[in-house]
């Protein structure tokens, strides 16, 4: 018998399908991987904003969580919006009790528009109960500016925020630098147990539908992983990916504010 590449995502779900659950789950197919979901939050949103979040108790996660991890299992998580400290905690018990080792952690807090959708409270949660389990972080620069407690505006902070944010508990960081207004789109991967500092570059593209970027390429890094590729070429593999999903859908019109990225930009074409 075959097995499929196994990934599971635990996020908040958006309603506009640009996003959270729904984008994970289209990049998990586009990069050969099997899907599965525990739903943490509801969200009423679209193209232009959130207009409503309903989170799920705490203890139906865990019972979604046993129902995946008992029959089917997964080779990669992706871990996206947690929005209290309840649903971390609920969480990081999961993760421990099912031994799962191969963690990307997203640690969404803001929408592009500036909705919250982490509580205050839920931060320091964050860093204390998952940091130390995750094999990489993801935060894009507003994240990496509360994480750290001061802003990073500028792709010269990055490679010391990096470094910086190894220090909140997880060894490898992969800091997403697309708010930058600038000609060229910088990452940056830092792996703190060998010191290795990769910048990803990549000409930017200019778009509307860059709605789901972030998680977007978190939840290609866990694909990636799912199918045994090492750290740094999931890395490098989901940037590629990004770009191609951002080329794809730049001149697609869907909504009247941020629209989607392509995720099948190399099954099918508009």
């Amino acid at each position: 018998m075959k097995n499929y590449y196994r990934a599971l995502t635990i996020a908040g779900s958006d309603s506009g399908g640009g996003a959270g659950i729904q984008a994970d789950l289209k990049t998990f197919s586009a990069l050969g991987c099997y899907g599965m979901t525990v739903i943490t939050a509801l969200t009423a949103q679209n193209t232009v904003r959130v207009m409503g979040i309903q989170a799920v108790p705490p203890e139906f996660i865990a019972l979604q969580m046993d129902a995946v991890m008992t029959d089917i299992g997964a080779d990669a998580v992706k871990i996206g919006m947690l929005h209290s400290p309840e649903v971390i905690g609920v969480v990081a018990k999961s993760l421990q009790r099912y031994d799962c080792k191969t963690l990307v952690l997203d640690p969404v807090m803001v929408t592009r528009n500036g909705d919250k959708l982490l509580q205050d409270d839920a931060v320091q949660a964050l860093k204390t109960f998952l940091f130390p389990m995750a094999t990489v972080i993801t935060p894009n620069l507003a994240e990496a500016s509360i994480l750290l407690g001061r802003e990073i505006t500028d792709r010269s902070q990055m490679p010391d925020a990096c470094r910086d944010l190894t220090d909140l508990g997880c060894s490898r960081v992969f800091l997403k630098g697309g708010a930058l207004s600038e000609s060229v789109s910088v990452d940056y991967f830092y792996d703190g147990l060998s010191g290795e500092l990769l910048k990803l570059e990549s000409p930017r593209i200019d778009t509307r539908n860059s709605h789901g970027t972030g998680c977007t390429i978190s939840s290609a890094i866990a694909a990636c992983l799912a199918r045994g590729m090492e750290l740094a070429a999931a890395v490098r593999k989901a940037k590629t990916y990004i770009d191609g999903a951002l080329l794809g859908g730049a001149e697609v019109k869907i909504g009247s504010g941020h629209g989607p990225v392509h995720h099948f930009h190399d099954w099918w074409n508009i």
